[in-house]
This record gives structure tokens, sequence and C-alpha cells, in this order.
């Protein structure tokens, strides 16, 4: 139940508290006085969209806070601890903030939400029927909503919700799967040739190298051999670098024992000596070993240009990122094999989803029809006091070939007010006026069904008047009874019907228009309706005229 609401800096509003009672609350004012205003403020709590623009003129941030008793739904609990909030198992605070910069945040007792958390839990608090919503009536989704809200489908409705989730996803990987098969079906041929050409290549990481190497050295071997001989006579010579290293051991022989560290000198005069003497030797075995040969050099040049071909065939610049697609067309043949095999698996699985699918169908379509006869009476019962005698009102279920997130049912409401006239669709047929009544009349039905605990009505009485007017205001204080009922209403009639009375009006004397509401006493209440009665010049007989209505109602 909404117990308060606190707005500040909204629109026209600089600070206003309103504090609500249980049972029938009614809202009275002049047009334009502030009541759509207050409406608005209410629906940033439900997470509607916000504007910045809605921030009174030179102020920085407006807030709007609804305090709600929540102690006899303890279905909340759940909410609270999914969502990892602060729970009091009495009260809920929301809070709305929205600055000046457009920046808007939600609060649910104190901590900062998403708006998406915001709306699920105001969804299950809350129900603003605007007057825009009496459109919805000729919508065949609201509709079939009603007729689950009435059937009690939601458990039912979301286990067939994710069954057809489930189903759409396979049925969207098996197209998927089929679509990839018949293109690689056609791709086949060339990456088998691909790879095969690959595969025969006898790949070999770092060959590229090893070879350019190789290449390097064949193609000149003749200045290496001529360079290897120069350096070995160099060294191993006549007057070479070994004879001079050998006779510097000599020498040093002598003096070792003469001179500072004369054996570490002599030691390293002899490792420099045996060092080269072998390196002398690598020399000489190298140069014996080079020889020219002229078929290796084709070769490694034959098998060096095989590569570059294939390297600039596949757009690629080493052997490596050969291998690597040589094994990407692998792999993707060894897929290709096996989509037979996966679309098998997959056709079995979407058989199974859709069995689960079809099962849940056929017990909303069930559950459904079961509670058909059950609205057609109350709808007749109720459009019978709202001044339709000769009402008739019938729902259709239609089977549709094709499955929906809703089932596999269309519903249509027929409806006629006169006698002798064949029902057509709401939507062809009924009048400003009788729109208003079937809405109140299935809002009251979906009221007992549901564990809402507070609805409010925006002007719903449009297009009704005098006896009408009266009967609708005693559907929506047998409404208050199960329920927290807050209407909007320009109806003396419906006014009269209020437990509570709150009048909201402008003042001009400021330097600023401002919004303000006030909770009407006894005396007060007479007054307002027989306004709303006569207008501001009241008489006599629209006081008299009121305090009847008050007395009846």
């Amino acid at each position: 139940m909404l117990k308060s609401i606190f707005i500040s800096n909204y629109a026209l509003i600089s600070t206003l508290e309103i504090n609500f009672q249980p049972g029938l609350s009614v809202l009275t004012g002049e047009t334009g006085a502030g009541k759509s205003i207050i409406l608005g403020a209410l629906s940033l709590i439900l997470g509607q969209r916000a504007d910045n623009k809605s921030i009174k003129k030179e102020e920085d941030k407006c807030v709007v806070e609804a305090v709600f008793d929540i102690s006899a739904y303890k279905h909340l609990d759940d909410f609270f601890e999914t969502n990892e909030l602060d729970h009091d198992v009495y009260h809920c605070i929301i809070r709305r903030e929205l600055t000046a910069n457009g920046k808007s945040r939600a609060f649910i007792n104190d901590t900062p939400v998403a708006l998406t958390v915001l709306r699920d839990l105001t969804s299950r608090l809350i129900d603003i029927h605007s007057q825009h919503e009496n459109l919805l009536l000729s919508n065949a989704s609201y509709q079939l909503e009603v007729l689950d809200t009435v059937a009690r489908n939601n458990e039912l409705l979301q286990e067939y919700r994710e069954s057809y989730l489930v189903w759409k996803a396979d049925e969207k990987t098996l197209e998927k799967l089929k679509a990839d098969s018949a293109k690689a079906a056609s791709e086949t041929d060339f990456i088998r040739f691909q790879f095969n050409q690959l595969q025969e290549a006898k790949l070999i990481p770092d060959e590229q190298q090893e070879l350019e190497a190789e290449q390097e050295t064949l193609s000149h071997i003749e200045e290496i051999k001529t360079e290897l001989n120069k350096i070995t006579g160099l060294l191993d010579g006549e007057q070479g670098s070994l004879l001079q290293l050998k006779e510097s051991v000599a020498a040093m022989s002598k003096i070792a024992k003469f001179v500072t560290e004369g054996d570490t000198k002599l030691e390293r005069i002899q490792a420099a000596y045996i060092d080269l003497k072998d390196l002398t030797q690598e020399l000489i075995l190298l140069q014996e070993s080079l020889d020219y040969n002229p078929a290796r050099l084709e070769e490694t040049e034959n098998r060096l240009s095989e590569l570059y071909s294939l390297m600039q065939k596949f757009k690629v610049n080493s052997v490596e990122a050969l291998i690597e697609k040589r094994d990407s067309f692998g792999t993707q043949l060894q897929h290709i094999d096996s989509f037979e095999e996966e679309i098998d698996r997959l056709e079995k699985k979407l058989a199974a989803s859709f069995t689960h699918l079809q099962k849940y169908a056929l017990l909303l379509t069930e559950s459904r029809t079961s509670q058909i006869a059950t609205v057609e009476q109350y709808m007749i019962q109720q459009l019978s006091q709202l001044g339709m005698p000769n009402i008739q009102f019938k729902i259709r279920l239609i089977p549709i070939q094709q499955y929906t997130e809703n089932g596999i049912d269309q519903v249509e409401f027929l409806f006629s007010a006169n006698k002798n006239r064949e029902m057509q669709r709401v939507e062809e047929i009924a009048s400003g006026g009788e729109i208003s009544r079937l809405m109140l009349a299935i809002k009251s039905l979906i009221a007992g069904r549901s564990d809402l605990p507070t609805i409010i009505f925006d002007e719903i009485d449009t297009g009704v008047s005098g006896e009408i007017a009266h009967r609708m205001g005693e559907i929506m204080l047998q409404m208050s009874r199960t329920m927290q009922v807050i209407t909007i209403t320009h109806l003396p009639q419906i006014a009269a019907k209020g437990e509570h009375h709150f009048r909201v009006y402008k003042d001009d004397s400021g330097q600023q228009t401002e919004t303000y509401i006030q909770r009407l006493s006894a005396t007060e209440r007479v007054d307002e309706i027989a306004t709303m009665l006569s207008g501001k010049v009241r008489g006599e007989a629209a006081i008299q005229n009121a305090r009847e209505l008050l007395s009846n109602g």
C-alpha cells in the first residue's frame, strides 16, 4: 500500500507531501490544477523515463520519494534477497532523483539500483491506469494478458516462455549449422585442394632459413675456398702466425721465471697457440669439405622457389604461416565431415525442445479456455450494473499456426451494448464511454485475481456521467475493500464515494505558480463537490445535492 509520497522541485511543485490511507482515495481539482503533475512525479517512482525539463525552473535537482507498506506481502522477500537489498518487512522506501544535467538515479531503501530493478519492484506494488491506457483494450496482447491474469498463469507462462526461448535458440543454431554446411559443401573441393597442396609440400619449420643459408654458401663456393686458403696460409705458412706463436712460447719459457707473473703469461701464449692451431685445423677441414655442387645448388633453389611460390599464393611470409594454413584447412575438413553428425544431433535436440514447448503451450490453452466463461459472466454482470442492460460480451480464443512468446492462442473480446446487434471486436464498436466502463470492469476483475496492493485511476470515468458515474464509483469502492484505490476524477458522483478526499489546486499569488494538495475535511468536501456540480458560484441547491451525494456514498 502507498503510505506517502514526497515531491520536491518537480514541475510546478516546490515541496509537497501526501499521506495516503487504505481504502478509496479521490483526487479532484480544476483542469490544469496539477493532478497530472502529481501523477507524472509518481510515474518516476515506477521507473518511467525521466526528463530534466520536469525539474522546477531555476532548480538543480528534483526528488520524488514514496513509502510503501509491504507488511502483508511476504512474497516480496525473494525480490529483496535476489537483488541483495536491505529489507524492512514493514516498509519500503523508493526514491528517484533527477538533476538538471540529465542524470537520473534510483534508490530502494537507500541502495542505488538500476531502473530495471526499480520497475520490477514497483510493478508488484502499484498500477497506474492512465487515460491513454484505454487504448490497450483494442490490443490483442493486452486482452490475452487479462485472460492470463484471471487464470493466474504467471508461473505457467514463465515456464512456457523459457521453453520458447530454448526452442528458438535450438532452431537458430540448427539453421546456422545447415547454412554453414551448405556453404562448406560448395567450398569443400577448393579447401581440400589447398590442404593437399600444402600437405604434399612436406613443410618443415625453419626450413626456409636453413635453405637460404645453404644457397648462399653454394653460390659463393670458389670465393669461400680462395679466402680460406689465404687464411690458412697466413696462419700456418713458413712465416705464419702459428710458427711465430710457437717461437713466442719458447722465448717466454726461457724468461718466465725472471719476470713478474711469467708463468701466467706463458700459459696465455700457450693457450693462444693451441686455440689458433685448432682453429687452423678446422678451417683446413672446412676448405677440404667444400666442393662446387651445381646439382645441390639447383635443388636448393628449386625448393626455395616452391616455398616462395606457396607463400605468395597464400599471402603469408613464412613457412610457419604456411603450416598454420595447412592445419587450418585440415580442421575445416574435419569440421565439414562432422556436419552431418552434428546436424542429426541438433535435429533431435530441437524435436525434444519443441515437445517440451508444445506441452506448456497446450497447458496454457487449457488454462485460458477454463476461465473464459468466468470472465464472460463477470463482465456481463458488471457492465449490466454500469448502464448496459443489453450487454453481450464474449471471448473468442483462436488457435494460431505459429508459436509465439505468448503461446499458440489469439484472443478477441467481442462486444455489443444493444439488442439485436451482432457482436464485434471491442475496438470496432465500443464508444469512448463504453471503453471506460469496459476497462473499469476489467480492472476490477483482475484486481481480485492479483496481489497488487495499489491501483491508481487517472480519469477512467471519461465519457460517462450521472447514474453510470455513481455505479463506477461503487465498483471502485468495492475494489478498495481488498486493495488501495486512488482515483483522479472530475465527476462528483465518483468523488463522493471516496473515503479520503484530496483537492489539488494552483496558487498564482507568488512570483511563480505553485501546485498544492489539501486533504479535505467533511465540510470542505461538501464545498468541493458542490463546486464540481455547479462551478465556483455554488447555490444552496448545489450544496444540498453535494450533501446528498456524500450521504449516499
